[in-house]
């Protein structure tokens, strides 16, 4: 059994990742594996969990891999840590819109058996606290707050009226971070910077977090409520055999898949890779922005999510590795490009010119575009079937034209119906993105095409 708890608010911007960042790291600190966790499609705040623990940070998603899959993938994840660490999304009941408690941090604290610690944003507020934890704790009896944690408490005096205000509700006060000291992490169009574009900057960062929190709580009451947690009692989830026959029959010779890494594609799941190597790939990163050749013996390539629009001038430049992507593209090796793979793969990114596989022109726009979405696979491709169901997950501020090919990727029905993305020889590129845990079959048919 792993000791686990999750990390929650009333609302969005009350302090969720500097509390559970600087647990995470406070812990490593103690000496202890430290499990990282979020929930949500999230890929930027596991990159500083990741930072903090050394473990890769994983991401909870109840809508993208559906609730039965939430326990086993924890359980993977954290095999062989002392505690894991979940830090939630949004609102603590806040999910999917229009679907109750699907995909909120207050489903998966349930589908763990995890207690919660409650972080609330005390600035504007003194005995009110009191009211505000009690209808958090009674609202859904299934969900355990073992404790509270203050974040920006103004001074000694009003963290004492604070604590007076709690001491009837029956929850106790974890700890309590004072205002003048929360640390600044810096943000831009889509939220955090990534570690890996300011990686000495956010090691100290991450370090300043883990001694805030050390100074401000109690780690041994947060460590026991932990440890209070009940057995989970589910069988981790294995690459090896998701789905069973989804990943059976490992393909012979290991296909070299590159995959990319570094600043501008930062976004991807652990388990990608994992399902990709059990499928019988040989898994090989690689970074865009430095790399003038994809890596020796490629059959296959895997261009994810990230900031593409940040680096257009450096991945414009690299014009070797440009004209290697689309070689490849034009031999019929399979290529899935989700978001930012979509851009790098078209003609041009704000005017730089890109790789030219697909015959379509990005831009920056001023209009995010974020939200869970319902797909079909509406065109045969190296990654889907025709036919093949699954959810996935927009975000981004940018719009390619045309948004689809002759050969659409998906077709969507929520918010509204619309066929969206490119399939072309082996080409799979499109916004949405997913987690192949889901649709392990995914990785396989990628891997077997490359083999082929």
């Amino acid at each position: 059994m792993v000791a686990r708890l999750v990390v929650a608010a009333p609302s969005s911007g009350s302090g969720k990742t500097t509390v559970a960042t600087g647990l995470m790291a406070a812990f490593a600190a103690a000496g202890l594996a430290v499990s990282p966790h979020k929930v949500g499609p999230d890929y930027i705040d596991p990159g500083y969990h990741a930072l903090a623990t050394g473990r890769p940070g994983r991401n909870l998603d109840a809508y993208l891999c559906g609730p039965e899959l939430i326990a086993p993938l924890f359980a993977h994840g954290a095999a062989g840590c002392d505690v894991a660490v979940v830090e939630g999304v949004m609102g603590m009941y806040d999910g999917a819109s229009g679907q109750g408690e699907l995909a909120s941090t207050a489903q998966v604290a349930k589908l763990l058996r995890a207690p919660v610690v409650l972080v609330v944003d005390a600035s504007s507020q003194s005995r009110s606290v009191a009211a505000l934890v009690h209808g958090f704790a009674s609202w859904d009896p299934e969900v355990r707050i073992g404790g509270v944690i203050l974040n920006k408490v103004g001074s000694a005096r009003h963290e004492e009226l604070l604590r007076e205000a709690l001491d009837a509700s029956g929850v106790p006060v974890l700890g309590a971070l004072r205002r003048e000291r929360q640390v600044r992490t810096p943000s831009r169009h889509l939220g955090l910077v990534p570690v890996a574009e300011r990686r000495a900057e956010a090691v100290d960062a991450v370090a300043a977090l883990a001694e805030q929190v050390r100074v401000g709580c109690d780690l041994e009451a947060v460590l026991a409520l932990a440890r209070s947690a009940p057995e989970l009692g589910v069988a981790a989830w294995d690459p090896a055999g998701a789905g069973a026959e989804a990943v059976a029959g490992v393909v012979s010779g290991r296909p070299v898949v590159a995959v990319a890494s570094g600043a501008a594609f930062t976004f991807s799941y652990a388990e990608h890779s994992e399902l990709l190597a059990a499928a019988g790939a040989e898994v090989v990163p690689f970074d865009p922005l430095r790399d003038e050749s994809l890596p020796e013996g490629t059959r296959g390539l895997v261009v994810g999510g990230g900031f593409p629009e940040v680096y257009a001038p450096e991945l414009s430049g690299n014009e070797p590795l440009r004209k290697a992507v689309a070689e490849l593209a034009l031999s019929g090796a399979p290529v899935a490009a989700e978001c930012a793979g979509l851009l790098y793969l078209s003609r041009s990114l704000d005017g730089q010119p890109m790789c030219g596989v697909l015959d379509a022109e990005a831009r920056m726009s001023q209009r995010l575009t974020l939200g869970y979405r319902e797909a079909v696979a509406v065109s045969e491709s190296s990654l889907a079937a025709v036919g093949t169901r699954l959810r996935g997950h927009e975000f981004h501020r940018t719009v390619i034209e045309p948004g689809a090919g002759a050969a659409p990727a998906w077709g969507m029905h929520l918010p509204e119906r619309r066929v969206e993305g490119f399939v072309q020889l082996g080409v799979h590129a499109s916004y949405l993105h997913t987690h192949w845990a889901a649709e392990p079959g995914m990785a396989k048919r990628f891997v077997e095409r490359c083999a082929g």
